[in-house]
C-alpha cells in the first residue's frame, strides 16, 4: 500500500515536471529574423529589446556622411526598437566647420523600417508613434552661430542616456513623441535614394531639426 502510495506521488510529481516544461516552452516567444533599413543624417546606433544589433559604419566623426544601412538580426515580439541618432557637430557648441566661411549650425534627419526576413512583412517604420528624447540639444542662443569661438558663448543642455532606455521593460510615457519631416526640410541624398521605403516610413528627429544633436528614440511593434 505504502509503495503503490509512494509510486503515485512519484507520478503526479513526474507529469506535473512535464506540464510545467511543456507550458513553458508553449509561451517562449518565437525568435525570428529581422532585417533593419536604415538612413540617418548623420549617425545611429539600433537595439531590439535592450540589444545593440548594429550601428552607422561611418563614424559620427566624419562631417558628410549620408550613406545608408542593412542591418539584420534576430529578435522576438514584442519587438521594442530603440534608436540612438546623432547629428553631427564639432563640439558642444553645437556647430561644424567651425573656423571655416561655412561654419554653420547643421540639421539631422533620420528614416527606419523594419520587415521579417523570411516573409518580408513590414513590422515597424519611423513616424509619429516612436517616441523620441533629446539628450543634446545646442545651441541655445543660436546668434552666436558666427562667434570666432563658439564653445565659450554658444550654449547648450546635455544629459546621459537613462538606464536601461532601450529595453521592453522600460516606461517612455513622459517622452515626447517624434515629428515628421519632409524630404526637402531634411536634404535627403546619396543612400536614401538606394532604399525602396514603404509608403508607412517618415523622416523624423526631435522638435528642432537644427538645434536637437542627439536624440533617443523608441517604438514597439506587435507583429500584429
Amino acid at each position: 500500500m505504502k509503495k503503490s502510495r509512494a509510486l503515485g506521488l512519484v507520478l503526479i510529481a513526474a507529469l506535473s515536471i512535464g506540464a510545467t516544461a511543456v507550458a513553458s516552452a508553449a509561451t517562449k516567444p518565437k525568435t525570428l529574423s529581422f532585417t533593419a533599413e536604415v538612413w540617418a543624417d548623420n549617425w545611429f546606433a539600433l537595439y531590439a529589446n535592450g540589444k545593440k544589433v548594429g550601428e552607422d559604419s561611418v563614424s559620427i566623426t566624419t562631417e558628410r556622411s549620408f550613406n545608408s544601412e542593412v542591418i539584420t538580426f534576430t529578435a522576438s515580439y514584442p519587438l521594442t526598437l530603440g534608436v540612438v541618432a546623432k547629428d553631427y557637430i564639432a563640439n558642444d557648441s553645437g556647430l561644424e566647420y567651425i573656423g571655416s566661411p561655412r561654419q554653420q549650425i547643421g540639421d539631422g534627419g533620420i528614416i527606419a523600417q523594419v520587415r521579417e526576413t523570411k516573409s518580408k512583412k513590414f513590422v515597424a517604420s519611423t513616424g509619429p508613434k516612436w517616441r523620441a528624447l533629446v539628450i543634446h540639444k545646442a545651441p541655445l542662443n543660436p546668434e552666436c552661430v558666427g562667434s570666432s569661438n563658439p564653445i565659450a558663448e554658444c550654449t547648450f543642455t546635455k544629459s546621459t542616456e537613462p538606464v536601461g532606455w532601450s529595453a521592453s521593460t522600460y516606461k517612455d510615457s513622459k517622452w515626447t513623441f517624434a515629428k515628421i519631416y519632409t524630404e526637402e526640410e531634411v536634404g535627403v541624398k546619396d543612400g536614401y535614394e538606394q532604399i525602396k521605403w514603404n509608403p508607412s516610413a517618415k523622416l523624423i528627429w526631435g522638435s528642432d531639426l537644427k538645434l536637437d544633436n542627439t536624440i533617443l528614440m523608441r517604438f514597439t511593434a506587435t507583429g500584429k
